[in-house]
């Protein structure tokens, strides 16, 4: 890799570890401490990377309050910087602006010379550099891909409209908008629409960003005089991909331009998608009007991954990591223990093979629950029998007494023995505590009812049917 991009690399992750650290501090303490920093050299061998301030005093006090802050941002942005030392600039010297553009200072087209970040993190770039850059050096992740997103009843119609988006076929909705919460795969999917559509388009010009930066893009042009300039640059994009949309909430004039250029790409039948935490119509301070174009396409909603789809997705994840055996027990339980987004689900399954690997020790459930402890208490739910019991008579039926009481018509042992079951699947009950439970019954009572319940999902559809929907009502 370049000198000049690996600067231009460092300075993308740096624009996002500033931005982060602005939500977190608030504007004004981010002005004063963090914006001042300039990027100094980074050493291959050692980790190092040095962070620059203008005076002595700025330097201290920033390494005093900041210093474990800015250092984790950096080892989570790229895992080789292993210390950050935060010191005063040495002669005050300046470090090149990191500009795609020329001696005017305007930034390059999509396809003039090389497609990769701007200052400002924004990714503008043509299918022609494909070939010889690769297409991590462009921005877009190359592990974020169609052949790498997983599939389920949850987020099917997202990945099929994103699909056609990326086809070669003119799509038959646009815009398409990607609503799901954090760490359920909107970003993936804009990745892999990029993908593909530079593939099947290898001349298309694409533009890929954050509302957020968008935002700051268009602020620039506006102080600069340079709006005329941005417009026709971002109208002459084929693909058009904003991510976090929800973040231009309440910026009028953004937002109109945003209006403006939407329907002047859709005029010209060009693409585009946008991505979102919640749906449209959910996005308040949002004109009326830009409103209606977001959501006059295709609105694709990803659900929660269910049970099912989280074992695809740790399945599909263990073959980068062959030969490592994982259990199929450690696979269970990281399905159904961690529920609340991909993201962590995938990191723990990482995390656990990373120790697993470096320690030379066999993974296990021990070690998985060892290990993965901040990561399962923030997921799991304390699910208790009763909260079982009702469900279940709920589903089926029948009164909430019946599952202490001795009557044995299948009507209602059949209902005792699926609650039986799912104590023990969803708590840590003991077969005593468990049969405790359901009218003082012994505890081989609950193991009978555990195994026939076992045996009967995999002979009788109807009853993994019935199991299946309980355990997605329980664990929602």
């Amino acid at each position: 890799m370049s000198e000049d991009q690996e600067a231009v690399n460092f300075a993308a992750d740096w624009a996002d570890i500033s931005q982060g650290l602005r939500k977190d501090l608030g504007q004004q303490l981010h002005s004063q401490w963090i914006k001042p920093i300039q990027l100094g050299s980074f050493c291959h061998e050692t980790g190092n990377l040095d962070l620059f301030l203008p005076t002595e005093f700025s330097a201290n006090w920033v390494a005093d309050r900041f210093a474990d802050r800015l250092s984790l941002a950096w080892k989570i942005a790229r895992p080789d910087v292993r210390h950050v030392r935060v010191s005063v600039h040495p002669g005050r010297r300046q470090l090149p602006e990191l500009r795609l553009g020329g001696s005017n200072g305007m930034r390059r087209a999509a396809n003039d010379g090389l497609g990769m970040p701007n200052d400002s993190g924004m990714m503008m770039l043509g299918g022609d550099e494909l070939g010889t850059l690769g297409q991590a050096s462009i921005g877009l992740d190359p592990s974020l891909t169609f052949t790498s997103f997983v599939t389920g009843s949850s987020n099917i119609l997202a990945s099929n409209a994103a699909q056609r988006m990326a086809a070669p076929e003119k799509p038959q909705f646009a815009p398409l908008y990607l609503k799901a919460a954090t760490g359920q795969g909107k970003t993936h999917l804009l990745h892999a629409i990029g993908h593909a559509y530079l593939a099947a388009h290898p001349r298309a010009r694409l533009f890929y960003c954050s509302a957020e930066r968008f935002m700051v893009e268009f602020v620039q042009a506006l102080r600069q005089n340079q709006m005329i300039e941005f417009k026709s640059r971002l109208r002459g994009f084929d693909l058009l991909l904003v991510d976090d949309i929800q973040f231009i909430i309440g910026k009028a004039s953004a937002q109109e331009e945003l209006l403006y250029t939407i329907d002047a790409l859709l005029a010209e039948g060009k693409r585009l998608v946008f991505a979102a935490d919640r749906a449209p119509q959910a996005l308040d301070g949002v004109e009326q009007r830009l409103l209606s174009r977001l959501s006059m396409g295709l609105v694709a909603d990803i659900q929660p991954a269910d049970i099912e789809l989280r074992r695809s997705i740790l399945e599909h994840r263990l073959a980068r990591f062959s030969p490592t055996q994982v259990p199929a027990d450690v696979i269970e339980f990281l399905a159904r223990t961690i529920n609340r987004n991909i993201r962590e689900l995938v990191g723990g399954l990482n995390k656990l093979i990373a120790y697993a690997q470096l320690t030379g020790q066999a993974v296990s459930l021990q070690l998985a629950e060892e290990q993965l402890t901040d990561i399962l208490s923030a997921n799991r739910r304390r699910i208790t029998i009763d909260e079982i019991q009702r469900t279940v008579c709920q589903f089926y039926r029948v009164d909430r007494t019946e599952m202490s009481s001795k009557r044995r018509a299948r009507a209602v042992v059949r209902p005792r023995q699926v609650a039986m079951y799912l104590a023990k699947v969803l708590t840590p009950r003991s077969y005593p505590e468990i049969g405790r439970k359901f009218g003082g019954r012994d505890h081989s009572t609950v193991i009978h009812a555990v195994r026939l319940i076992e045996d009967l999902r995999t002979r009788d559809a109807d009853m993994d049917g019935d199991v299946r929907s309980l355990l997605r009502q329980l664990e929602s």
